[in-house]
């Protein structure tokens, strides 16, 4: 379109390469890699100016060459440069195997029209990988990939392909972030504490992916791996559970922390859900349910049984005050230490909640 990328809400993408790249910097070793959201002509633009890369997966199709053909005029004339094998799931969760077609060229890229007079023509390559054949109980790949990087064989183009794929992992982060943590849930109403909050479960965010991801590579792997020992004992007074072989591994531990969460560990299921770990491990002070005059109030929220409240006691030093339930999930205040003098709010029966 003609109107300036600057009133557009797309913006953000321009503006993200640059702040990033600048908190880098080093802008030759950053490449960005965006969805078909941010295939802007723009942000080309600006990853050259600004001497850093970009990998985006491309929905539109541009004009090509001295603008009387599009980029698919172009990659139509491709043949196949190679074939790549791939391991994914179906629509069930099974494992199946997908074989792509690899086409790779470096086209003359022209700006959009109304924009021809403010932004140069670039040299960019295109990659397509489209799967042969049609599969069962899933979607067909078909991925077309735009870069400023050189590809000049098919090693480069599958590398290329395989930096996208890492780029699933940011949606994965951010369902943990939502769904796991709660984030959107929040009822702050202040921009600093807001952004303290989610620095905090950012961090907690993290973890949690980090610890799904390593029990995907090394399930067998020592809990020490990824928690404390203090960490350990917690999870094993709160979830009193025996496992199946005498030694305990990191799957163990994480699906204690997905069990407080709300995860049942039926046989059908292979995995915990990742929300389910990031709900296990929600358990903060707060200030919406009002603290003892000199004890201050945690709440642990979860869907499934409580845990042993004599033993958290014993652990922990927490005294419980109070059971609050909406449906089949329980909220259970936990009192610690004092921070302010506030008196509880009580509900009908007279329980603090």
């Amino acid at each position: 379109t003609r109107i300036p990328i600057e009133k557009k809400e797309s913006v953000r993408w321009l503006e993200n390469l640059k702040q990033s790249t600048q908190l880098l910097d080093h802008p030759g070793r950053c490449i960005h890699i965006g969805d078909r959201e941010s295939d802007i002509y723009e942000l080309f633009c600006a990853a050259q100016e600004t001497g850093t890369h970009f990998l985006i997966r491309t929905c539109v199709d541009r004009l090509a060459g001295d603008g009387d053909h599009t980029i698919a005029d172009e990659m139509d004339e491709v043949a196949v440069k190679g074939l790549h094998r791939i391991e994914v799931r179906d629509s069930n969760g099974d494992s199946d195997q997908a074989v792509l077609e690899i086409r790779y060229r470096k086209i003359r890229v022209l700006p959009p029209i109304g924009k021809q007079k403010r932004y140069p023509a670039l040299t960019l390559t295109v990659i397509h990988a489209e799967e042969r054949g049609t599969p069962k109980n899933r979607k067909k790949i078909d991925w077309k990939l735009i870069t400023d990087l050189p590809v000049g064989s098919r090693t480069d183009a599958i590398e290329k392909l395989e930096w996208y794929a890492l780029r699933w992992k940011i949606e994965v982060f951010h369902k943990i972030l939502k769904s796991g943590c709660k984030a959107e849930e929040s009822k702050l109403r202040t921009a600093q504490r807001l952004t303290n909050l989610i620095s905090l479960f950012c961090i907690l965010t993290w973890r949690v992916f980090w610890m799904t991801m390593l029990n995907r590579s090394v399930p067998d792997a020592p809990p020490t791996l990824a928690l404390t020992a203090t960490e350990i004992g917690v999870l094993d007074r709160l979830v009193n559970d025996k496992p199946k072989g005498s030694q305990k591994t990191l799957s163990h531990y994480l699906i204690k922390i997905a069990r407080l969460g709300g995860y049942s560990p039926a046989p059908a299921i292979r995995r915990p859900a990742i929300p389910s770990c990031g709900a296990g491990c929600h358990a903060s002070p707060t200030s919406r349910w009002a603290p003892w005059s000199e004890e201050n109030l945690w709440v642990i929220e979860s869907s499934g049984r409580l845990p042993d409240l004599a033993a958290l006691r014993d652990l922990t030093g927490v005294i419980p005050i109070g059971l609050h339930r909406h449906g089949r999930k329980c909220r259970l205040n936990l009192a610690g230490f004092q921070t302010d003098g506030r008196q509880p709010q009580l509900d009908k029966s007279g329980q603090p909640f």
